[in-house]
């Protein structure tokens, strides 16, 4: 019966992933999958999570299933984070937001929906962009192609040829944006080319899905959140996947939402109807305990100031990484390919090594990069950086005799 089914080539990130599991060397450092860890290399538990779940715990209940569109308490906190308590189109009922399986749920649901209303479109996505965006549009029955992003010289953004390839396709074309922190990159649009952007967008008829999975990692919680916001204030139909697995750290509990900002509220009930029937045919029902939490902390003034307090400790971090790999390799790169660890921000850089000095790396340092040379700066510490900058000194002089 099922002598024709193929193997499953694996995906890239996470069959990496595994391979560092069972490399058997103690020095090992893994700068390929999209975790934050701390100084020490641990995952951390953020304080204002964990009181909100100890609060939880102590208030044990029945567990009855959730409504298809989730627990409304989280539903109504992701708008408010997404789009801003004073938002005027939350104001006047015209976003329509479910609970999702994490933000590959909110992307998945979001295709369903696209796909069974727009059947005739198809999708573009960034050059390059997050591996699994192509697989989960593909797999819904688009047609995924990519528009120009990342300049490979510069370690920069494509702007003007991305806005030229934008302008030509099809109206009614979906076209999948990274509101910050580009994955993987780490290259993100200034406001004003944001500006441009979606002007073009809304000229040209087109509908931006906008992936923000990182809010609070890039330039602070509120601007990571201008793209979304500035969709808005343009009157632009949208939809936004969001994420609280990597700013809560919560990566296992699947806390993400699906938001679709529509022009009226009779739409958006319409809307929303559309979603909580995708969501039964995937999943039925979201999970309680994760959306819970999440609620409780973004309600709650004092876990909130908390959080957010931590989040920015978790950014900061980051960026001293950054600054601190720049000085180990300032005697080995230079130019663009050294600047990019300090102008990229995020989790995530693109170091501009070739796909074979990245299988040196692992081969012979035990320094896990994807092969498209994305690192995540988020996996160095204090103990790490020097003997990964050393490793890719190494590497690079090797390529250079």
């Amino acid at each position: 019966m099922f002598e024709h089914i193929d193997a499953y080539p694996g995906d890239p990130i996470l069959s990496l992933n595994e391979s560092f599991q069972q490399d058997p060397r103690t020095d090992k450092v893994n700068l390929s999958i999209g975790i934050y860890f701390d100084d020490e290399g641990r995952l951390p538990v953020m304080q204002a999570v964990a009181e909100a779940e100890t609060a939880l715990l102590a208030d044990l209940g029945p567990r009855p299933y959730l409504p298809m569109a989730g627990f409304a308490a989280y539903r109504d906190a992701v708008q408010a984070l997404v789009f801003g308590e004073q938002c005027q189109a939350r104001a006047q009922g015209r976003i329509s937001t479910v609970q999702t399986l994490g933000g590959s749920g909110a992307l998945r649901v979001g295709a369903d929906f696209l796909k069974r209303y727009f059947p005739q479109a198809q999708v573009w996505i960034s050059d390059p962009s997050w591996e699994n965006h192509r697989v989960i549009f593909e797999r819904t029955g688009f047609t995924v192609n990519t528009y120009p992003y990342y300049d490979d010289a510069t370690g920069g953004l494509k702007f003007d040829a991305m806005l030229d390839a934008l302008r030509v396709i099809p109206k009614r074309s979906i076209v999948l944006l990274h509101a910050c922190c580009h994955n993987p990159t780490g290259v993100d649009l200034n406001h004003d080319q944001w500006r441009q952007l979606i002007a073009l967008l809304k000229a040209n008829e087109l509908l931006p899905f906008v992936d923000m999975a990182y809010q609070g990692f890039g330039a602070g919680l509120e601007d990571d959140a201008f793209a979304v916001r500035e969709l808005v204030v343009q009157g632009v139909p949208c939809l936004v996947a969001n994420s609280f697995s990597k700013n809560f750290s919560l990566y296992g509990e699947r806390c993400g939402g699906l938001s679709v900002v529509s022009e009226s509220a009779d739409e958006a009930g319409r809307i929303l109807g559309q979603l909580t029937g995708a969501v039964r045919a995937n999943y039925s029902n979201p999970p309680t305990h994760g959306a819970k939490v999440v609620a409780r902390v973004l309600t709650s003034a004092d876990l909130r100031a908390r959080w957010e307090s931590e989040l920015a400790a978790m950014c900061e971090r980051i960026a001293k990484m950054r600054a601190a790999i720049h000085d180990s390799l300032r005697d080995h790169v230079s130019g663009e390919a050294l600047s990019r660890y300090l102008t990229q921000r995020g989790m995530f850089t693109y170091t501009g090594l070739t796909a074979e000095q990245v299988d040196r790396l692992r081969a012979e340092y035990g320094v896990y990069l994807l092969r498209s040379g994305r690192m995540c700066v988020a996996g160095l510490n204090g103990h790490n950086v020097s003997q990964v900058a050393n490793a890719i000194a190494s590497v690079l002089a090797a390529a250079g005799e």
